[in-house]
């Protein structure tokens, strides 16, 4: 049964409908494994053990009927904790939210419900989801599967750790500037960015609400997929099968996107695209100037609209946030709402000409991560390297979320160095395909 633990969660979904896998040990199986995990505590907020083994008690109802609601029914998978739980604490990482607990599921929670996944418990954030880094003094910092003296990567810091430790066979996390990507690529998950609006944030609580997606980490692109049709309703994902990079035109982001590269991340981006040109792909270089002049908006597109969101709660009791993050949001005091407008409509006009730049590729390439996980204690002692950590590790990350693209992070084989493929707005199951056979090159 331990080796359930490390199953993608098509294979265990996979099982139960063969009969082989009973959803109710699989479901003791998680929770034992986080009871007696040493770093549980700092990975998970909340456990659900009572939400879990009913939910699992009627997977196995349905298994044994023959009446499965979804490939992934009776699997079990956490929830980042910013997703509205009924009845549970749901508090986002910050003591501001201390003592929250909803009366209603969120969205995506309803709809996994109805596809019969399982749900395991809430994992530790970043303080309000504004920090690539996953440092969270405040509430609790998760461990980097790959450096124990590291911080995991954020702010689906927990969601991460909970897959690369084996405590959840997936994760769903969400992404404004990179917090799905930068944890998955420093854990060596498969991570998906989806576009912003193709997945419902009722229930979500929010951080930067037109930039805010959801999306899931998981142990594999197949997982992805299906979790996808999961969050959205749907029973059954994109089909992967067949899935080729031969004849596929990528483009390698250059410039931006490539520069300050640590050695490690340089060179397994390097390394993956051998991999990708070998496996038939055809790869170009480009190197737009949009790509630096959206990103010269982000302090005021993401500061005003967070600080714009949170001001109130945050000035009632500013004390209760870890000092660099509540500054971060005070940075979006700074800005007219005119010079806000003005920005949205500056970068509405460079997505456009992105959208022309890059309409002859499958997708366009970065490395997601500049840098490896940093330091947790310098980041606490250095409020430099606190702030220059934080702009490295959502530097490339953000690109996809500026243009509003949908994007998805490999594991390149070199610990903590992932490699990103963005594609299309709403071009979510045409960038899983590739996504598939990029994985089974990189593999």
């Amino acid at each position: 049964m331990q080796d359930w633990l490390w199953q993608s969660a098509t294979e265990l979904g996979a099982g139960i409908g063969a009969g082989g896998i009973d959803p109710v040990a699989l479901t003791e199986t998680y929770l034992m494994a986080i009871e007696s995990h040493a770093h549980a505590g700092r990975i998970y907020s909340v456990t659900m053990p009572d939400q879990a083994l009913r939910a699992a008690h009627a997977a196995r109802g349905r298994a044994a009927a023959g009446q499965r609601l979804s490939p992934l029914d009776g699997v079990p998978i956490s929830w980042k904790d910013l997703f509205d739980t009924a009845g549970t604490a749901t508090e986002a990482g910050s003591a501001l939210l201390a003592g929250r607990v909803p009366a209603q599921n969120a969205q995506v929670v309803s709809n996994a419900a109805a596809m019969g996944l399982v749900p395991l418990g809430k994992t530790h954030m970043s303080e309000l989801a504004f920090s690539g880094l996953g440092l969270n003094p405040m509430t609790a910092t998760p461990p980097c599967v790959n450096d124990a003296e590291a911080v995991p990567g954020g702010s689906s810091s927990g969601a991460a750790a909970s897959v690369a430790f084996g405590l959840a066979a997936a994760a769903i996390g969400s992404d404004t500037g990179g917090s799905v990507r930068i944890p998955s690529a420093w854990n060596d998950v498969v991570g998906l960015k989806t576009t912003a609006g193709r997945i419902s944030t009722r229930g979500v609580v929010p951080l930067c609400p037109r930039f805010d997606t959801i999306g899931p980490m998981a142990r594999s692109v197949a997982d992805c997929a299906a979790l996808l049709a999961v969050l959205e309703g749907r029973a059954r994902g994109a089909d992967l099968q067949g899935a080729s990079l031969k004849g596929r035109h990528l483009a390698v982001l250059d410039g931006f996107a490539m520069a300050d590269l640590q050695d490690a991340p340089h060179d397994a981006f390097t390394s993956a695209l051998d991999r990708l040109r070998a496996a038939g792909a055809q790869i170009h270089v480009i190197d737009p100037p949009v790509v630096a002049q959206a990103h010269a908006l982000s302090p005021i597109l993401f500061a005003a609209e967070a600080y714009g969101q949170w001001q109130a709660q945050i000035e009632a009791d500013p004390d209760l946030m870890f000092a660099p993050i509540r500054d971060r949001f005070r940075g979006g005091a700074e800005f007219a709402a005119a010079d806000y407008v003005s920005a949205w409509h500056e970068l509405d006009r460079l997505r456009a000409i992105w959208g022309e730049e890059t309409a002859g590729y499958d997708a366009v390439l970065v490395p997601t991560a500049p840098i490896l996980p940093p330091n947790a204690n310098r980041l606490m002692q250095d409020a430099d390297y606190y702030t220059q950590a934080n702009i490295m590790a959502l530097r490339n990350t953000r690109i996809a979320n500026l243009f509003g693209l949908s994007a998805l992070t490999l594991p390149t084989g070199v610990p903590s160095c992932g490699i990103t493929l963005m594609g299309r707005p709403m071009g979510e199951e045409a960038l899983l395909r590739l996504g598939a056979a990029a994985e089974a090159a990189l593999a």
